[in-house]
Protein backbone atom coordinates (compact mmCIF):
# COMPACT_ATOMS: atom_id res chain seq x y z
CA UNK A 1 0.00 0.00 0.00
CA UNK A 2 1.26 3.43 -0.65
CA UNK A 3 1.41 5.87 2.27
CA UNK A 4 -1.76 7.76 2.18
CA UNK A 5 -3.25 4.43 2.02
CA UNK A 6 -1.15 3.06 5.26
CA UNK A 7 -1.93 6.24 7.28
CA UNK A 8 -6.12 5.37 6.57
CA UNK A 9 -6.31 1.92 7.41
CA UNK A 10 -3.05 0.76 9.16
CA UNK A 11 -4.16 2.26 12.50
CA UNK A 12 -8.11 1.20 12.48
CA UNK A 13 -8.59 -2.00 14.10
CA UNK A 14 -12.57 -2.42 14.33
CA UNK A 15 -13.40 -6.00 15.24
CA UNK A 16 -15.92 -5.48 17.88
CA UNK A 17 -19.86 -6.24 17.01
CA UNK A 18 -21.31 -3.37 16.50
CA UNK A 19 -19.68 -3.00 13.45
CA UNK A 20 -18.44 0.47 14.05
CA UNK A 21 -16.08 1.36 11.07
CA UNK A 22 -13.32 3.05 13.44
CA UNK A 23 -11.89 1.68 16.10
CA UNK A 24 -13.56 2.66 19.95
CA UNK A 25 -11.45 3.86 22.98
CA UNK A 26 -10.48 1.53 25.07
CA UNK A 27 -10.15 2.77 28.44
CA UNK A 28 -9.56 -0.22 30.51
CA UNK A 29 -6.35 -0.67 32.83
CA UNK A 30 -6.50 -4.18 33.15
CA UNK A 31 -8.16 -6.97 31.35
CA UNK A 32 -9.53 -10.62 32.39
CA UNK A 33 -7.72 -13.79 32.85
CA UNK A 34 -9.29 -16.79 31.42
CA UNK A 35 -10.06 -19.74 33.57
CA UNK A 36 -6.58 -21.13 32.96
CA UNK A 37 -5.09 -17.69 34.02
CA UNK A 38 -4.08 -16.62 30.13
CA UNK A 39 -5.30 -13.75 28.52
CA UNK A 40 -7.54 -15.04 25.25
CA UNK A 41 -7.77 -11.43 24.53
CA UNK A 42 -4.24 -10.65 24.01
CA UNK A 43 -3.72 -7.84 26.80
CA UNK A 44 -2.93 -7.83 30.64
CA UNK A 45 -2.66 -4.44 31.95
CA UNK A 46 -2.42 -1.06 29.66
CA UNK A 47 1.03 0.02 30.69
CA UNK A 48 2.09 -3.01 28.91
CA UNK A 49 -0.09 -2.88 25.70
CA UNK A 50 -3.72 -1.45 25.06
CA UNK A 51 -5.74 -2.24 22.17
CA UNK A 52 -5.22 1.85 21.32
CA UNK A 53 -1.74 1.74 21.33
CA UNK A 54 -1.33 -1.63 19.82
CA UNK A 55 -3.33 0.37 16.71
CA UNK A 56 -1.05 3.47 16.87
CA UNK A 57 2.07 1.64 16.89
CA UNK A 58 0.81 -0.81 13.79
CA UNK A 59 0.38 2.58 11.85
CA UNK A 60 3.80 3.98 12.67
CA UNK A 61 6.06 0.77 12.12
CA UNK A 62 4.39 0.67 8.85
CA UNK A 63 4.36 4.15 7.89
CA UNK A 64 8.55 4.37 8.17
CA UNK A 65 8.83 0.63 6.84
CA UNK A 66 9.69 -0.79 10.15
CA UNK A 67 8.97 -3.98 11.89
CA UNK A 68 7.89 -2.75 15.05
CA UNK A 69 7.05 0.20 17.31
CA UNK A 70 6.90 1.60 20.78
CA UNK A 71 4.46 4.83 21.39
CA UNK A 72 5.79 6.97 24.23
CA UNK A 73 4.13 9.75 26.35
CA UNK A 74 6.72 12.47 24.68
CA UNK A 75 9.25 12.44 22.12
CA UNK A 76 11.84 13.23 24.78
CA UNK A 77 10.80 9.87 27.24
CA UNK A 78 11.04 8.16 23.91
CA UNK A 79 14.46 9.36 23.11
CA UNK A 80 15.31 9.09 26.44
CA UNK A 81 14.69 5.18 26.48
CA UNK A 82 17.32 4.65 24.23
CA UNK A 83 20.15 6.43 26.45
CA UNK A 84 18.61 3.98 29.26
CA UNK A 85 20.00 0.75 27.15
CA UNK A 86 23.20 1.68 26.81
CA UNK A 87 25.59 0.55 29.78
CA UNK A 88 27.77 2.93 31.97
CA UNK A 89 30.67 4.38 30.03
CA UNK A 90 28.78 3.69 26.78
CA UNK A 91 29.96 6.81 24.07
CA UNK A 92 27.60 8.72 22.08
CA UNK A 93 28.11 10.58 19.19
CA UNK A 94 25.59 13.11 18.40
CA UNK A 95 25.01 16.43 16.46
CA UNK A 96 26.38 19.71 17.29
CA UNK A 97 22.86 21.26 15.97
CA UNK A 98 20.87 18.73 18.59
CA UNK A 99 17.39 19.58 19.86
CA UNK A 100 17.93 21.00 23.14
CA UNK A 101 15.53 19.01 24.99
CA UNK A 102 17.35 15.90 24.70
CA UNK A 103 20.91 17.59 24.60
CA UNK A 104 20.37 18.90 28.11
CA UNK A 105 19.21 15.30 28.76
CA UNK A 106 22.84 13.79 28.13
CA UNK A 107 24.29 16.88 29.56
CA UNK A 108 22.49 17.07 32.71
CA UNK A 109 20.69 13.28 33.32
CA UNK A 110 23.53 11.11 31.81
CA UNK A 111 26.66 12.86 32.57
CA UNK A 112 28.12 10.85 35.42
CA UNK A 113 27.13 7.45 33.36
CA UNK A 114 27.78 7.77 29.60
CA UNK A 115 30.04 9.73 27.38
CA UNK A 116 29.37 12.11 24.62
CA UNK A 117 30.15 14.26 21.93
CA UNK A 118 28.26 16.93 20.19
CA UNK A 119 30.36 17.31 16.64
CA UNK A 120 29.48 18.11 12.69
CA UNK A 121 28.50 14.34 11.96
CA UNK A 122 27.87 15.11 8.13
CA UNK A 123 32.00 16.00 8.08
CA UNK A 124 33.07 12.53 7.53
CA UNK A 125 36.94 13.30 8.37
CA UNK A 126 35.17 14.57 12.00
CA UNK A 127 32.94 11.86 12.69
CA UNK A 128 35.78 8.80 12.11
CA UNK A 129 38.22 10.97 14.03
CA UNK A 130 35.39 10.68 17.37
CA UNK A 131 35.00 7.49 16.96
CA UNK A 132 36.03 5.09 19.91
CA UNK A 133 36.07 1.63 21.34
CA UNK A 134 33.27 2.45 23.48
CA UNK A 135 31.23 4.09 20.61
CA UNK A 136 27.78 2.29 20.57
CA UNK A 137 25.48 4.90 19.22
CA UNK A 138 25.37 7.20 16.68
CA UNK A 139 22.53 10.15 16.81
CA UNK A 140 21.23 11.68 13.98
CA UNK A 141 18.80 14.87 13.26
CA UNK A 142 18.24 15.38 9.53
CA UNK A 143 16.74 18.62 9.21
CA UNK A 144 17.92 19.64 12.15
CA UNK A 145 16.67 22.12 14.77
CA UNK A 146 16.79 24.93 14.37
CA UNK A 147 19.42 25.39 11.83
CA UNK A 148 17.93 23.09 9.42
CA UNK A 149 21.28 21.29 8.77
CA UNK A 150 21.05 18.15 6.41
CA UNK A 151 23.33 15.09 7.55
CA UNK A 152 23.93 12.29 4.69
CA UNK A 153 22.80 8.96 6.14
CA UNK A 154 23.85 7.01 3.98
CA UNK A 155 27.79 8.20 4.29
CA UNK A 156 26.98 8.16 8.58
CA UNK A 157 25.44 4.57 8.00
CA UNK A 158 28.70 3.55 5.89
CA UNK A 159 30.89 4.24 8.79
CA UNK A 160 29.38 3.14 11.37
CA UNK A 161 28.77 -0.37 10.07
CA UNK A 162 32.55 -0.54 9.56
CA UNK A 163 32.69 -0.19 13.63
CA UNK A 164 29.36 -2.03 14.22
CA UNK A 165 27.77 0.88 15.84
CA UNK A 166 23.95 1.71 16.05
CA UNK A 167 22.27 4.48 14.45
CA UNK A 168 19.23 6.53 15.69
CA UNK A 169 17.58 8.93 13.10
CA UNK A 170 15.63 11.68 14.69
CA UNK A 171 13.08 12.25 11.90
CA UNK A 172 10.52 14.92 13.88
CA UNK A 173 11.24 17.26 10.93
CA UNK A 174 10.49 15.73 8.43
CA UNK A 175 8.01 12.53 9.10
CA UNK A 176 8.37 9.24 7.01
CA UNK A 177 5.92 11.34 4.05
CA UNK A 178 9.45 13.18 3.34
CA UNK A 179 12.00 10.88 4.52
CA UNK A 180 12.30 7.57 5.11
CA UNK A 181 16.08 6.72 7.43
CA UNK A 182 14.94 2.91 7.85
CA UNK A 183 15.20 2.12 4.14
CA UNK A 184 18.19 3.98 4.49
CA UNK A 185 20.20 2.22 6.65
CA UNK A 186 19.23 3.31 9.97
CA UNK A 187 18.76 0.79 12.96
CA UNK A 188 15.84 3.01 14.47
CA UNK A 189 14.07 6.45 14.03
CA UNK A 190 12.49 8.31 16.53
CA UNK A 191 9.90 10.95 16.75
CA UNK A 192 8.27 13.30 18.94
CA UNK A 193 4.68 12.63 17.46
CA UNK A 194 3.20 15.69 18.97
CA UNK A 195 4.27 17.69 16.18
CA UNK A 196 3.39 16.37 12.51
CA UNK A 197 1.40 13.40 13.55
CA UNK A 198 -0.45 15.04 16.24
CA UNK A 199 -0.43 17.96 13.58
CA UNK A 200 -3.35 20.06 15.95
CA UNK A 201 -1.09 21.53 18.65
CA UNK A 202 -3.47 19.47 21.24
CA UNK A 203 -1.77 16.32 22.37
CA UNK A 204 1.36 15.17 23.26
CA UNK A 205 3.66 11.89 22.41
CA UNK A 206 6.82 10.26 21.69
CA UNK A 207 7.62 7.09 19.21
CA UNK A 208 10.37 4.54 18.68
CA UNK A 209 10.34 2.61 15.43
CA UNK A 210 12.93 0.08 14.71
CA UNK A 211 14.26 -1.93 11.51
CA UNK A 212 14.12 -4.94 13.30
CA UNK A 213 12.86 -7.09 16.10
CA UNK A 214 16.22 -7.88 17.82
CA UNK A 215 18.21 -8.21 21.37
CA UNK A 216 18.52 -4.10 21.66
CA UNK A 217 14.93 -3.84 20.80
CA UNK A 218 14.11 -6.00 23.11
CA UNK A 219 16.14 -3.60 26.26
CA UNK A 220 14.40 -1.09 24.71
CA UNK A 221 10.59 -2.35 25.23
CA UNK A 222 11.94 -3.58 28.77
CA UNK A 223 12.67 0.11 29.43
CA UNK A 224 9.23 0.76 27.80
CA UNK A 225 7.25 -1.46 30.41
CA UNK A 226 9.13 -0.95 32.97
CA UNK A 227 9.25 2.88 33.15
CA UNK A 228 5.94 3.55 32.03
CA UNK A 229 6.20 6.57 29.94
CA UNK A 230 3.12 5.72 28.01
CA UNK A 231 0.67 7.58 25.77
CA UNK A 232 -3.47 7.31 27.04
CA UNK A 233 -5.66 5.14 25.32
CA UNK A 234 -7.55 8.78 24.38
CA UNK A 235 -4.10 10.04 22.82
CA UNK A 236 -3.55 7.03 21.03
CA UNK A 237 -6.75 7.58 19.91
CA UNK A 238 -6.23 10.95 18.68
CA UNK A 239 -2.79 10.07 17.40
CA UNK A 240 -4.56 7.34 15.06
CA UNK A 241 -6.88 9.78 14.14
CA UNK A 242 -4.56 12.55 13.25
CA UNK A 243 -2.39 10.32 11.41
CA UNK A 244 -5.18 9.70 8.60
CA UNK A 245 -4.48 13.36 7.53
CA UNK A 246 -0.72 12.96 7.73
CA UNK A 247 0.34 12.70 3.97
CA UNK A 248 -1.91 15.73 2.85
CA UNK A 249 -1.17 18.29 5.61
CA UNK A 250 2.71 17.41 4.96
CA UNK A 251 2.10 17.97 1.26
CA UNK A 252 0.67 21.42 2.63
CA UNK A 253 2.97 22.45 4.74
CA UNK A 254 6.19 21.70 2.15
CA UNK A 255 4.04 23.41 -0.52
CA UNK A 256 3.88 26.15 1.83
CA UNK A 257 7.57 25.98 3.35
CA UNK A 258 8.96 25.99 -0.02
CA UNK A 259 7.26 29.24 -1.42
CA UNK A 260 8.06 30.77 1.59
CA UNK A 261 11.60 30.37 1.83
CA UNK A 262 11.63 31.37 -1.93
CA UNK A 263 9.84 35.13 -0.63
CA UNK A 264 12.03 35.25 2.22
CA UNK A 265 15.50 34.84 0.84
CA UNK A 266 14.24 37.70 -1.76
CA UNK A 267 13.68 40.16 1.15
CA UNK A 268 16.79 42.61 1.88
CA UNK A 269 15.60 41.88 5.70
CA UNK A 270 16.64 38.67 5.28
CA UNK A 271 20.25 37.77 6.26
CA UNK A 272 20.09 34.14 5.56
CA UNK A 273 17.16 31.50 4.40
CA UNK A 274 17.76 27.81 6.19
CA UNK A 275 15.57 25.49 3.91
CA UNK A 276 16.55 22.48 2.78
CA UNK A 277 14.65 23.17 -0.33
CA UNK A 278 16.96 26.26 -1.69
CA UNK A 279 19.13 25.47 -4.14
CA UNK A 280 21.40 27.81 -1.76
CA UNK A 281 21.30 25.35 1.12
CA UNK A 282 24.80 23.95 1.79
CA UNK A 283 23.32 20.34 1.75
CA UNK A 284 20.60 21.03 -0.99
CA UNK A 285 21.87 18.33 -3.19
CA UNK A 286 21.97 15.79 -0.04
CA UNK A 287 18.56 16.83 0.81
CA UNK A 288 17.49 16.01 -3.15
CA UNK A 289 18.96 12.37 -3.16
CA UNK A 290 17.77 11.23 0.66
CA UNK A 291 14.31 13.20 1.09
CA UNK A 292 11.29 12.75 -0.57
CA UNK A 293 10.05 16.08 -0.07
CA UNK A 294 11.93 19.02 1.94
CA UNK A 295 9.38 19.34 4.91
CA UNK A 296 7.51 21.87 6.23
CA UNK A 297 10.15 23.69 8.81
CA UNK A 298 12.29 26.62 7.92
CA UNK A 299 14.69 29.17 10.08
CA UNK A 300 15.87 32.88 8.93
CA UNK A 301 18.02 35.31 10.15
CA UNK A 302 17.12 38.50 10.38
CA UNK A 303 19.52 41.52 9.32
CA UNK A 304 20.02 43.67 12.61
CA UNK A 305 20.40 41.46 15.06
CA UNK A 306 18.22 40.16 18.19
CA UNK A 307 16.49 43.56 18.52
CA UNK A 308 15.35 43.53 14.71
CA UNK A 309 14.47 39.70 14.91
CA UNK A 310 12.00 40.67 18.25
CA UNK A 311 10.68 43.13 16.00
CA UNK A 312 9.97 41.24 13.32
CA UNK A 313 8.38 38.57 15.62
CA UNK A 314 6.45 41.21 17.81
CA UNK A 315 4.79 42.59 14.82
CA UNK A 316 3.04 39.48 13.28
CA UNK A 317 -0.63 38.83 13.82
CA UNK A 318 -0.81 35.30 11.51
CA UNK A 319 1.80 34.07 12.68
CA UNK A 320 1.65 32.83 16.42
CA UNK A 321 5.17 33.44 18.84
CA UNK A 322 5.25 30.21 20.04
CA UNK A 323 7.19 27.03 21.60
CA UNK A 324 7.00 23.57 19.00
CA UNK A 325 5.84 22.63 15.36
CA UNK A 326 4.30 20.63 13.06
CA UNK A 327 0.41 22.21 14.10
CA UNK A 328 -1.88 23.53 11.25
CA UNK A 329 -1.75 26.80 12.65
CA UNK A 330 1.72 28.56 11.36
CA UNK A 331 4.33 29.16 14.51
CA UNK A 332 7.42 31.10 15.28
CA UNK A 333 9.81 31.55 17.75
CA UNK A 334 12.90 33.33 18.66
CA UNK A 335 15.01 30.12 19.42
CA UNK A 336 17.94 30.88 21.10
CA UNK A 337 15.48 32.32 24.01
CA UNK A 338 14.08 29.17 24.11
CA UNK A 339 17.55 27.11 24.56
CA UNK A 340 19.27 28.66 27.38
CA UNK A 341 22.49 30.40 28.11
CA UNK A 342 24.45 27.91 26.66
CA UNK A 343 23.01 28.17 23.27
CA UNK A 344 24.49 27.87 19.71
CA UNK A 345 21.91 29.23 17.60
CA UNK A 346 22.20 33.15 16.56
CA UNK A 347 20.54 35.47 18.28
CA UNK A 348 18.90 37.01 15.30
CA UNK A 349 17.25 33.49 14.24
CA UNK A 350 13.33 33.00 13.51
CA UNK A 351 12.68 29.60 13.78
CA UNK A 352 9.19 29.01 11.71
CA UNK A 353 6.62 26.10 12.04
CA UNK A 354 4.88 26.56 8.39
CA UNK A 355 1.42 25.91 8.86
CA UNK A 356 -1.84 25.53 6.20
CA UNK A 357 -2.90 28.82 5.90
CA UNK A 358 -3.27 30.46 2.51
CA UNK A 359 0.69 31.11 1.49
CA UNK A 360 -0.52 35.38 0.70
CA UNK A 361 -1.51 35.40 4.06
CA UNK A 362 1.35 34.46 5.80
CA UNK A 363 3.75 36.34 3.46
CA UNK A 364 1.18 39.53 3.42
CA UNK A 365 1.81 39.17 7.81
CA UNK A 366 6.08 38.94 6.98
CA UNK A 367 5.62 41.75 4.78
CA UNK A 368 3.95 44.36 7.00
CA UNK A 369 6.29 42.61 10.02
CA UNK A 370 9.01 43.79 8.20
CA UNK A 371 7.83 47.39 7.37
CA UNK A 372 8.45 48.22 11.18
CA UNK A 373 12.40 47.80 10.57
Amino acid sequence: MKIETIAIHAGNQANDSSGAVIQPITMATTFKRGEDGGYPGGYIYSRSSNPNRTALENVLAKLEGGSVAAAFSSGNAAGMSVFQTLKPGNHIIAPDDMYHGLRNQLKNLFADTLEFDFIDVNDQAVLESHIKPNTKLIWLETPSNPLLKVTDIKMVIGVARQHHIKVVCDNTFATPVCQQPLALGADLVMHSTTKYFGGHSDLMGGALIAAHDDEWWQKIKQVHEYGGAIPSPHDCYMLVRSIKTLPYRMKGHVDNAMKLADFLEKQPQVEAVMYPGLASHPQHQIAKEQMLSFGGMLSFAVKGGEDAARKVINSLKIFTQATSLGGVESLIEHRASVEGPDTKTPKNLLRVSVGLENIDDLIEDITLSFSHL
